[in-house]
């Protein structure tokens, strides 16, 4: 073979290891960097996870195509995303709005939890802004608490201005008429009686206007303690005595001792006591006003019942309203402030329990309160249960 033929075959060949060395240099340095990189892209995910997670905001993470990349829970629960994709066009729209300009768009949206038309709407904060590879980061959340706390304080703040005004009026109006009638003895007896009247009925609004407004703080079951119905009944029947002879109103309990609730005796006994003081003031003269307790599927009942004048269907749904009163001519005779059943409603509700209502007109009206049982102490010190009691006060 001539020698230029070999050095030929001789130069090819060391191009071609030249290259296979460069390839195997390359695909070297290309898995040492993929062995680099896919770490940190991995810890970058778990990071940006862990952002995600320690979000007061709920999330959604949407793909270019607008496909549901990733979304926490709630996104879910409240109906926002189904199947992969976000179906409220409230929320599309924002998210498209980044997509045009690039930039964080928020806005208030108001939905239902469910497609259902009654169900109540949820007020939602969403914000919106881009991300990488042409994602979108959508984060919202619930602001509906928080805005009926608000809109709850303005109309009580409006109705305590209201229903102040009228005592108030009442009393310096007949203060002026005292003083006009100072010579007159017979005038002085009747507008110091009616002056009387009008200063019971202002201290009561403003004290049930103190206990209701400490109650919806939140904070006013603070502790728990184990409670006897026993007790409640009797100290509200107590309390309740000389209201029921001044009305001519025979008060009556018939109830099975002995049962327990965990609770604050105080704020239960105002419950009952108001559901008595509802019920003298709601009876005929003469009439008769029972307390019952029974107990039954690890419930504790507390009924009170009247024989007055009923309460129209209209008005049922409405009764444990702050203020309300249907009848309010009859509300401004026997001196109620409007805020007794409100106060039950929040008392039972923080006990865990709840407040049900029948009456029929020209029948009466049942109140009853039930309430979680609870199993006592085996140390705690208590009546043997199942045993009937019955006692009354007679007005007549």
């Amino acid at each position: 073979m001539p020698s230029g033929a070999i050095i030929l075959i001789a130069a090819l060949l060391g191009m071609l290891v030249g290259v296979w060395a460069t390839y195997a240099f390359l695909a070297t340095e290309r898995a040492r960097r993929r062995e680099v990189i896919s770490p940190a892209a991995s810890e970058s995910s778990i990071l940006a996870d862990s952002v995600l997670d320690a979000l007061p905001q709920d999330y959604i993470i949407l793909d270019r195509e607008n496909r549901v990349e990733q979304a926490s829970t709630r996104a879910y629960s409240y109906g926002i995303v189904k199947d992969g994709v976000v179906v409220r066009e409230q929320i599309m729209r924002i998210a498209a709005a980044v997509r045009d300009d690039g930039l964080i768009h928020s806005d208030e949206v108001r939905m239902s939890r469910s497609m259902l038309e009654e169900e109540l709407e949820s007020q939602l904060i969403v914000r919106s802004a881009p991300m990488n590879s042409g994602r979108v980061l959508i984060l919202f959340e619930d602001n509906t608490a928080q805005l009926r706390l608000e809109e709850t304080r303005r109309d009580f703040t409006a109705n305590i201005s209201h229903e102040l005004k009228t005592p108030i009026g009442a009393i310096a109006l007949l203060a002026e008429t005292l003083a006009d009638n100072a010579d007159d003895p017979e005038a002085v007896r009747h507008f110091s009686q009616s002056l009387a009247k009008e200063s019971r009925r202002l201290s009561t609004l403003v004290q049930d206007i103190i206990e209701l407004s400490r109650l919806q703080a939140g904070d006013a079951l603070s502790t728990s303690d184990l409670v006897q119905i026993d007790d409640v009944v009797a100290e509200s029947i107590d309390r309740m005595r000389v209201e029921a002879e001044d009305r001519g109103v025979t008060l009556v309990s018939g109830r099975t001792t002995g049962l327990t609730v965990y609770g604050d005796k105080k704020l239960l006994t105002t419950a009952v006591r108001n559901l008595l003081d509802n019920a003298v003031r709601y009876s005929r003269p003469r009439g008769r006003v029972s307390v019952g307790v029974t107990s039954h599927d690890g419930l504790v009942s507390i009924a009170v019942v009247d024989q007055g004048e009923g309460i129209a269907p209209v008005h049922r749904e409405r009764v444990f309203e702050r203020f309300y009163r249907g009848d309010k001519a009859r509300s401004r005779e026997t001196g109620g402030s409007g805020l007794g059943l409100s106060i039950v409603k929040h008392v039972v509700s923080d006990h865990g329990g709840r407040v049900t209502l029948w009456s029929a007109p020209g029948q009466g009206s049942t109140f009853t309160i039930l309430l979680p049982e609870a199993q006592a102490p085996k140390s705690a010190v208590a009546p043997p249960a199942g045993v009937s009691q019955e006692s009354s006060t007679n007005g007549e």
